[in-house]
């Protein structure tokens, strides 16, 4: 997990904003609070009103219990260090956890009551987590989970740290900056693969050789290192002599999807940008259900950009692909009718020949696979 250290920048050659504008900390009052404050007014005024004594001990004694607050949780707030820990991945639709280590640095104090929300940019803050009570010199780990609901990248800019210790009367609370960025990875759906490949097929990489596939080539005499269990025991028996069976190796599948990254401006944005993030959901299921049967998968753009993924490196360069794919508008000077598909070669590496496939049509005319 990627762990993000909670930092103030500070931007050079520009002079410091006056504490006036630019406030430390931020102090809200809770329905308690503005109970009490409502009490503190009642007393101040019927001791001024009656010259009680008693009344000017009890109002100084309300009084003493806010420069009490002030005080108790500003120390609580103070020498704090909050460090957030990402997971590698995250996918829509799907639960993941965000770690919240916060450190006290205080030699002798400890901290009560503190409150981290994890701010995101353009999302409200939504997540907190809440600890008790953080030793001096002691750290602190709680986590909260988090469902996301759209592919793309979820940018975190910081923290709020806030304490309504030690009377719950006022919530004071002060921001650290802390970026972290984590990608979102487009939902996956199971899909069964029909036995024709869909999209389009290319030649795969392998031919007639020996390998461990399924079928057999030929039968040889059994060398020193064979698998043993791939002896022809019919042959053995008849001619007296070990006789072993020799594979043909498989060829690999590769296939090849397109994704119409290109918004058209009379499009209407909703409509488009929900068959759009369709397209992406189903190209990412199915991309992933070939590599888990074992062929290699393509993606191209209408935009020109390109991104192959084989079993063996997996489906994260797809579905990162995927998750950062934003559209691009349509290009300017383009002829009316003209397709934003480039020209593709396909080669097929087992044949001595190369066959050139034609310009594949835009997604509209096309129709998903």
């Amino acid at each position: 997990m990627r762990a993000a250290r909670s930092v103030v920048p500070s931007t050079p050659g520009t002079k410091p904003r006056s504490r006036l504008f630019n406030w430390p900390r931020k102090l809200k009052l809770t329905r308690e609070g503005k109970y009490f404050i409502g009490i503190t007014f009642g007393v101040g005024f019927a001791a001024i009103n009656t010259g009680n004594n008693l009344l000017y001990l009890l109002l100084g004694m309300l009084l003493s219990l806010i420069v009490v607050s002030s005080v108790l949780s500003e120390l609580s707030l103070r020498h704090l260090t909050v460090v957030r820990r990402l997971p590698p991945r995250a996918q829509v639709g799907r639960a993941h956890l965000v770690e919240i280590e916060v450190y006290n640095h205080k030699r002798r104090i400890p901290s009560y009551a503190i409150e981290i929300e994890d701010l995101r940019a353009g999302q409200p803050a939504d997540k907190r987590c809440f600890f008790l009570k953080i030793s001096p010199r002691s750290a602190q780990v709680a986590a909260y989970r988090r469902t996301p609901a759209r592919r793309g990248r979820d940018r975190h800019v910081g923290f709020r740290v806030a304490t309504r210790f030690p009377f719950g009367l006022f919530e004071k609370s002060r921001e650290i900056t802390a970026d972290g960025d984590l990608i979102i990875y487009p939902a996956v759906d199971p899909v069964r693969l029909p036995h024709d490949l869909t999209g389009q097929r290319l030649g795969g990489q392998g031919a007639i050789g020996r390998g461990q596939g399924d079928e057999i080539i030929s039968v040889r005499p059994m060398r020193d290192g064979d698998d043993p269990r791939d002896i022809y025991w019919r042959k053995s028996t008849v001619a007296d002599l070990v006789v072993l069976r020799e594979r043909a190796r498989e060829t690999r599948r590769d296939v090849e999807y397109w994704i119409d990254a290109v918004h058209p401006t009379q499009a209407p944005e909703e409509n488009w940008t929900a068959r759009f993030e369709r397209r992406i959901r189903d190209v990412a299921s199915r991309a992933v259900a070939h590599l888990k049967r074992g062929d290699g998968v393509t993606l191209r753009t209408t935009s020109g950009e390109r991104v192959r993924a084989d079993p063996a490196a997996g489906a994260d360069p797809l579905l990162r692909f995927l998750a950062l794919l934003e559209a691009v508008p349509v290009r300017g000077g383009m002829a009316p009718g003209e397709s934003p598909v480039p020209a593709v070669a396909s080669v097929v590496p087992a044949l001595p020949t190369v066959s050139v496939s034609p310009v594949p049509p835009p997604l509209s005319a096309r129709g998903g696979s």
